[in-house]
C-alpha cells in the first residue's frame, strides 16, 4: 500500500505525521520502524497517527510512536506540529485544537503559521505516577550510575523523566550516561534523560537522551520537564528559555497543581508517499 504522510519538525524534533482520518491503514510496529529508519525509511524520531476521536468534546486522538515502534504517551513538540499538520491538511479551521493522547487531553493554541502553544497539563510529581522508585516523594533523588551518584530530579510530563543538573553539556558524558539512566531499574519503564545547564534564572541549555529513541535535537516534554525541576530547586523563574541543539522554546509554570505551557516552532520539511 501506498502511505501518503508529512515530515515535519519542531526545534529540530522530526516526524512522519500519518493521516489515519483521510486514509485507512493499520499501523503496526513494524511500520513504524520501517518509516523511521534513516537509511531505508523516511527518516524521524517519531511516528504521529492523526485518527479520530473516541472521546465527546474532543477533536482528534493523537498517536505517538519512537522510532523503536513503541508507543509512548506525550510528545510536546510533537503535539506543535500536529496542531499545524491538521489545519494545513483541512482536518479542522480550529485555531483551539483539543486533542485525545495515551496521557489525557491536550489544548493546543495556533498563534500564527509557524508557532503554536500547547497546555501540557500539570506535571506529576510523587514517584508512584512517574513511575519511579522512591520510598517518598523529595526535590531530588540519589541515582546511582556507573559508579557514581547522581542528583536527579523525576518528573512526568505524561511521560517519565529524569533531569540531571551539568555545569557543561558534554557530548561524551550525555553518550555514556544517557543510555544508563534511560534504562535505569529505578524507571520500570524506562525514562528521558534530560542533561541541563542554568545559565541564568530565566534560560537553560539542554539535551536530551529520549527513550527509545536516543539523543534528539529537541524534547518538549524534557523541556517542561527540566524547567519545572529547576523551578521547584528555586534555580528557575516562571517563564524559561530552553535553548536545544535544534533551536529554542518557551516554557512557563505558575506552580504545583498548574499547567505547563510550552511554546515553540514548527516547519514542513516534505510530502511524499511510501510502499508500506
Amino acid at each position: 500500500m501506498q502511505l501518503k504522510f508529512t515530515k515535519m519538525h519542531g526545534a529540530g524534533n522530526d516526524f512522519v505525521m500519518i493521516d489515519l482520518i483521510s486514509q485507512r491503514f493499520d499501523l503496526r510496529a513494524r511500520h513504524v520502524r520501517k518509516l523511521a529508519d534513516r537509511r531505508l525509511g523516511v527518516g524521524c524520531d517519531q511516528v504521529l497517527a492523526v485518527e479520530a476521536p473516541r472521546t465527546p468534546d474532543v477533536d482528534f486522538r493523537y498517536r505517538i510512536y519512537n522510532a523503536d515502534g513503541e508507543e509512548v504517551e506525550q510528545c510536546g513538540n510533537g503535539a506543535r506540529c500536529f496542531a499545524r499538520f491538521v489545519r494545513d491538511k483541512r482536518l479542522t479551521r480550529k485555531r483551539i485544537i483539543k486533542v485525545e493522547t495515551a496521557a489525557g487531553i491536550l489544548e493546543l493554541r495556533v498563534r500564527d503559521k509557524d508557532e503554536v502553544e500547547v497546555d501540557m497539563g500539570a506535571p506529576e510529581l510523587e514517584p508512584a505516577n512517574i513511575p519511579h522508585v522512591a520510598v517518598n516523594r523529595a526535590p531530588s533523588y540519589a541515582l546511582q550510575v556507573a559508579g557514581e551518584t547522581l542528583d536527579i530530579g523525576a518528573i512526568s510530563m505524561g511521560n517519565p523523566h529524569a533531569v540531571l543538573r551539568v555545569d557543561h553539556l558534554d557530548s561524551a558524558i550525555i553518550e555514556k550516561l544517557g543510555p544508563l539512566i534511560e534504562s535505569h531499574p529505578d524507571f520500570p519503564q524506562r525514562t528521558n534523560a534530560g542533561f541541563m545547564q542554568v545559565t541564568t534564572d530565566t534560560e537553560i541549555n539542554l539535551r536530551v537522551y529520549e527513550r527509545g529513541v536516543g539523543e534528539t535535537l529537541a524534547c518538549g516534554t524534557g523541556a517542561c520537564a527540566a524547567v519545572v525541576y529547576g523551578i521547584c530547586r528555586g534555580w528557575l523563574r516562571d517563564t524559561v528559555t530552553v535553548t536545544l541543539p535544534g533551536g529554542k522554546l518557551t516554557v512557563s509554570w505558575a506552580g504545583e497543581g498548574e499547567p505547563v505551557v510550552m511554546t515553540g516552532p514548527t516547519a514542513v520539511v516534505f510530502e511524499g508517499s511510501i510502499f508500506i
